[in-house]
């Protein structure tokens, strides 16, 4: 992020665990005394200003919700925004992705037939005239320091600042000055305009701000037409102002600066540009995420230095890469909703988020079996050649979805530890001499396991019962404490499953200023070789399933095709990091 984007860094409060119930929305209940008071009307305006520089993650999801769901919850709009000042950083790739991220989460900008899509690149005519204005009521100048002597200039917390010798320049020459510098006069850095306000402010953000600097870089959208572009601060009040915005909301990073918006917009109305009354800038907290990192340097970082695969791999916070894990606009929704909007900055646990999605995959998600460490199970007493059906629920409490079949065979894919030679105490899956049933099937008891040279288990023989097929009467006559998945070997359904887990091993991966990746989860990404029932070979990018026993999961939408699915890892059934070691 650019220098001037910067707001003031507050170190969040530690409350890591933080899982409790949803807080109140405080901003509902500013609107609802608004709506009584008739200050605007009953009109709700919001907006959601991204900069193109980069790719949403799931703080500006948060955002997202809050912005375009109170507007929505009110009958209202909210306009989507670029906040384009800054050339060097900004393109079409990340406006693209920007409005692509806001439609999947649910939410559109347009009311009544009118678009409200908006850059604050159509306002630069606007900025500029407004800019002029300012220098002819004294209230901004030209200031040639260098950027080292502001610096030195700008005092501190305890000490005020000092006035630039160029602070009482009349406003006929700065005026020829910023005319000067808009016609590409000078070179970048020479010279800078800032607003006249108070060296002497306790608030830093006032001590004669600058609002313009020159820039010699082409801009994805008005190409090189300008060399003068406007700082955040200065652009994003006024552009909320002529979008008619009645509450700005944003993190609590920003309060700090509310003060420097205030004065912008009051100055214009002043001097007739705005009527009040003017739009009210509102802090929330900013969402901190526990095991995530989302400074965009960081996340660049972790691109770049092929720390992951992209954007969108799935282990990224990024909304593209939340997709492409699996995530549902609902299930980020819903926790956005959970976490509710406060003014106190803290932290959420991951295992809320993830709750969130369980919660909504739960009801949506249909089910199927999935082995992920397959070994050969052989009944040596099924028929050679022969399969017969099974059949079990799609969604086991939604009957009125149906049935899915599957095939059994002499030959099936079983998980791995669903047998041992020697099992411990409360083990009753498949050992010799014990009995289990195969879920949907047969009840079958185990016989013993074929070895390779190294000792390693290749194939596990059981026998069955044919009188014990689930769903029969015969099946009531065996009482067995084992239940295991399986698959049909000759029939199933081979694909790829990539067991993603969390990017990081640590709550906080960059506290206290540390190397964040130093916290990088070793085993973050696994890849396996699974088979699936035989139904899993029509997935569509995208058709979510709950694989029983193993968690909610995901056809891939770069890598999965019909008939090749590949299939990422959503969550698991339960929170396994809350466990104690």
């Amino acid at each position: 992020m650019n220098n001037e984007r910067k707001p003031t860094e507050r170190k969040p409060a530690d409350h890591a665990d933080r899982t409790d119930a949803p807080a109140s929305n405080f901003i509902r209940n500013i609107i609802d005394e608004d709506n009584r008071s008739g200050k605007w009307g009953s009109r709700v305006e919001t907006r959601f200003p991204p900069e193109p520089n980069g790719y949403l993650h799931i703080g500006h999801a948060k955002s997202i919700c809050l912005n375009f769901g109170t507007a929505r919850s009110y009958g209202g709009v909210c306009h989507l925004r670029f906040d384009d000042t800054n050339p060097e950083k900004e393109s079409v790739e990340y406006v693209e992705s920007i409005i692509d991220a806001v439609k999947w989460l649910g939410f559109d900008w347009k009311q009544d037939g009118k678009d409200h899509l908006y850059y604050a690149s159509d306002y630069y005519d606007k900025l500029y005239a407004f800019a002029e204005l300012l220098i002819e009521r004294g209230k901004a100048y030209v200031d040639s320091q260098s950027a080292e002597e502001m610096r030195a200039t700008r005092g501190s917390l305890t000490e005020p600042g000092k006035p630039s010798p160029y602070r009482d320049r009349t406003p006929e020459e700065n005026l020829g000055l910023f005319r000067r510098m808009k016609a590409g006069e000078f070179a970048e850095g020479e010279h800078v305009l800032r607003a006249k306000i108070d060296m002497a402010s306790p608030n830093i953000n006032m001590r004669d701000p600058v609002i313009y600097r020159i820039r010699f870089a082409h801009h994805y959208r008005t190409g090189d037409t300008w060399c003068v572009y406007p700082m955040y601060d200065y652009t994003h009040c006024i552009s909320d102002a002529l979008e008619n915005i009645t509450h700005s909301l944003c993190t609590l990073e920003f309060e700090d600066h509310r003060p420097l918006y205030d004065w912008v917009l009051n100055e214009l109305a002043d001097a007739g540009v705005f009527t009040r009354p003017l739009p009210q800038q509102i802090e929330f907290s900013r969402l901190n995420l526990t095991y995530a990192i989302t400074s965009k340097r960081k996340l660049l970082q972790l691109v770049t230095e092929g720390h992951v695969e992209g954007w969108d791999d799935p282990r990224m916070p990024t909304i593209v890469g939340l997709r492409r894990r699996g995530f549902t606009p609902e299930g980020i929704q819903l926790f956005c909703d959970r976490i509710g909007v406060t003014k106190v900055d803290s932290w959420i646990d991951m295992s809320v988020f993830e709750g969130a999605l369980r919660d909504d995959l739960d009801d949506k998600a249909p089910r199927t079996v999935a082995v992920l460490d397959p070994v050969k199970l052989v009944i040596d007493n099924f028929p050679e050649g022969v399969t017969e059906e099974c059949s079990a629920p799609v969604h086991p409490h939604h009957p009125e979805r149906g049935l899915r079949t599957f095939p059994i065979s002499r030959e099936l894919w079983i998980e791995r530890e669903d047998f041992t030679e020697t099992p411990p105490k409360g083990y009753f899956r498949l050992f010799p001499g014990n009995k289990v049933r195969l879920r949907y099937g047969y009840v079958v008891e185990c016989t013993g396991a074929e070895k390779d040279a190294d000792g390693n288990v290749v194939a596990v023989h059981c026998t069955y019962f044919p009188d014990s097929r689930s769903g029969t009467e015969g099946a009531n006559n065996y009482k067995v404490k084992g239940n295991i998945h399986w698959v049909s070997a000759a029939q199933a359904c081979p694909a790829e499953v990539r067991l993603y887990d969390r990017l990081f091993k640590e709550p906080q991966p960059d506290a206290g200023g540390r190397d964040f990746l130093e916290a990088l989860n070793p085993d973050s990404k696994r890849v396996v070789q699974a088979y699936l029932e035989p139904g899993a070979r029509d997935a569509m990018p995208e058709d979510r399933y709950q694989f029983e026993r193993h968690g909610y999961f995901v056809a891939d939408r770069v890598d999965s095709k019909p008939g090749n699915p590949v299939f990422n890892r959503i969550v698991g059934l339960r929170d396994s990091w809350g466990k104690p070691a």
